[in-house]
């Protein structure tokens, strides 16, 4: 029954990903990618992966989709037609994608993959404890970096949206 459900969402996934990629219709492309991002949570509570597909969820699914639809709908361009790119850039693209298929074929079944049985089950609270330690494997340093770096782009978004004021003088000239 898993490799039923498991081949359905993976053949959903494919089918999206291929319709976010082709369509020429911005809005329409993310919502395709939205339906492979829930896809793929879908793969992770498949395997028992409930808190990784949560923040998934509400992380990519969520957030990220929601701030690509915002971004379109400010600028306007929400049936905003993409242009169809050179036949000769769709030829290199797509020899490119063979050839990224192929290693991806050859890599996978030229190795012997063994299927580990996992015996302990990882808490949210033994993800927490890990995040926010000081000891050797903590990763309180990186979080910490991440946070000012989030402080620095929010900044630097909220200068570059407030933008320069135009003074009596700025006025005259336009």
């Amino acid at each position: 029954m898993e490799r039923i459900i498991f081949y359905s969402i993976a053949l959903i996934m494919v089918v999206f990903a291929i319709a976010s990629v082709t369509s020429r219709k911005m809005l329409r492309s993310v919502i395709y990618l939205l339906f492979v991002l829930c896809g793929v949570a879908g793969i992770y509570f498949l395997i028992d992966y409930n808190f990784l597909a949560a923040i998934q969820l509400t992380v990519y699914a969520g957030g990220i989709i929601v701030l690509i639809i915002f971004s379109v709908l400010l600028v306007h361009h929400i049936e905003m037609q993409l242009e169809i790119a050179k036949l000769s850039r769709q030829i290199l693209t797509a020899v490119a994608c063979m050839v990224g298929l192929g290693i991806f074929l050859t890599t996978i079944y030229s190795h012997e993959f063994n299927v580990v049985e996992n015996s302990r089950t990882t808490t949210t609270a033994d993800i927490g404890s890990k995040l926010l330690s000081y000891e050797a494997g903590g990763f309180i340093l990186p979080f910490e970096v991440i946070s000012v770096l989030l402080l620095a782009a929010m900044i630097g978004a909220i200068i570059i949206a407030k933008g320069a004021k135009l003074t009596g003088k700025n006025d005259k000239a336009l």
